[in-house]
């Protein structure tokens, strides 16, 4: 399995999360809502971290308000274009604190960014363009969750979210920096 066929994979995929009918996005990703709101992981999470949907992934606006509703602290990340990276950030008021931000994604408006350590997240929800069997993830090809995920505590339970249309048997090229999520829930 080449960079090549990962690459092949990743673009079919982006092509379909794009191409979806938003009808059958929106619903999908509710049955996704509640398989996480029901997981030990998530119950048991204070502070939960989301990714902000777009490009026809999993939609976690919903997710996130509900979150909030129900008691947790939630966490965005942002990107930090300079050094490849993310950084979580709490989010009091999702519709006056977020902007589009590098790449298009939602993220804190400068003035209202508010890091918080890694050590302070009890649960990660990670965006991908594809999972595998194993909890393997496929991203956009720029590194930056493997990175934020290797910084996380061992103990930090990771949930993937996907459409079943993204979950193949095998990852082609899976490296040794690429990093698995704990679990993954499709619809």
């Amino acid at each position: 399995m080449s960079f090549d066929q990962k690459q092949s994979l990743r673009q079919k995929l982006l092509d379909l999360l794009k191409n979806q009918k938003e009808e059958s996005r929106r619903e999908k990703s509710k049955i996704i809502q509640k398989r996480l709101f029901e997981t030990a992981q998530f119950k048991a999470a204070q502070t939960v971290m989301f990714y902000c949907s777009f490009g026809g992934e999993v939609e976690t606006s919903d997710m996130m308000h509900q979150a909030k509703k129900i008691g947790k602290t939630i966490a965005v990340p942002v990107t930090m274009q300079n050094k490849k990276t993310i950084i979580p950030s709490l989010v009091e008021n999702f519709d006056q604190d977020l902007v589009a931000g590098p790449y298009g994604i939602a993220q804190p408006k400068p003035e209202n960014q508010k890091p918080v350590d890694s050590d302070a997240i009890d649960l990660v929800v990670v965006p991908g363009v594809g999972f595998d069997r194993a909890n393997n993830r496929l991203g956009r090809g720029q590194g930056y969750y493997d990175r934020f995920l290797k910084l996380l505590p061992s103990t930090t339970p990771t949930v993937g979210l996907a459409f079943d249309f993204q979950i193949v048997d095998l990852l082609p090229d899976v490296q040794a920096h690429d990093v698995p999520v704990s679990l993954v829930l499709a619809a």
